[in-house]
């Protein structure tokens, strides 16, 4: 059972508070309103531990975030609202269950008076010191951002107040960026490498890539179990690319 199953079941409760911590009470305090009594008396949940508050963290940073980046032009257009969906059904795979909590975080997000960096500001006090978490938000926003083959002024507008909020380096930003592009060299972008560089510094950052992002090395970081999908599909990217450039490179 991932982490919204379990707050869902009534097994464990949550304080995270800030404005995270008011969607998450908005959209968990609903459904604890309409669960039997039986099912929530006194002294039932634990807490969370550290790693389940980052989480729930993530998983609600991530769709509040989405949200104000939905409505950056002053609207929600439906088309916004298909691309998320579709993120969530097709790149997540979440449950039924996990897509609808998904969207009623989209839902209060939209309707909170926080804005887009005060959610920023609050995901990058609990993730500073977690790199790995801070690519992972970057480019969950310009995958989203990106996702009909444009990103608008007014999105990349948010998200690169997303980086530097997150202290991202600007070369970094755009070799995430670049991983949506149609380029030539998208393989060393992913390796966050040049095609001039020599295969010693390539498997270099490949290796440590590999380590960083191995889906048990991020999930302990506080990705959430609803995002496995996500965190094995960049490692696999990651490999792919490394085995590209092998390839082009004539390394067996």
């Amino acid at each position: 059972m991932g982490l919204t199953g379990k707050i869902l079941g009534g097994t464990i409760g949550f304080a995270l508070g800030g404005p995270l911590g008011a969607i998450a009470g908005a959209v968990f305090g609903h459904a604890f309103d309409n669960r039997p009594t039986d099912r929530l008396t006194a002294g039932t949940a634990s807490h969370l531990s550290s790693v389940e508050e980052s989480q729930l963290a993530f998983f609600v940073g991530t769709f509040s975030m989405l949200a104000k980046l939905a409505a950056a032009d002053g609207q929600v257009k439906a088309e916004e609202i298909k691309t998320i969906e579709s993120f969530a059904r097709n790149d997540l795979r979440l449950a039924p269950e996990s897509q609808a909590i998904a969207f009623n975080i989209f839902r209060a997000a939209l309707d909170s008076p926080a804005n887009f960096d005060d959610f920023a500001h609050q995901f990058n006090e609990r993730f500073q010191y977690k790199p790995q978490m801070i690519e992972m938000m970057i480019d969950i926003l310009l995958r989203v951002g990106l996702s009909d083959g444009v990103l608008h002024a007014a999105e990349e507008s948010l998200i690169l107040n997303a980086a530097r909020i997150f202290n991202l380096d600007q070369s970094r930003y755009a070799q995430l960026k670049s991983r949506y592009a149609d380029v030539s060299d998208q393989a060393y972008h992913v390796l966050g490498c040049s095609s001039a560089d020599p295969m010693e510094v390539i498997k270099t950052n490949y290796r440590k890539l590999v380590q960083d992002y191995h889906p048990d090395k991020i999930a302990s970081k506080g990705l959430p179990e609803e995002f496995n999908q996500l965190a094995h599909d960049k490692f696999r990217e990651i490999q792919n690319a490394y085995e590209t450039i092998k390839k082009e490179r004539g390394i067996n």
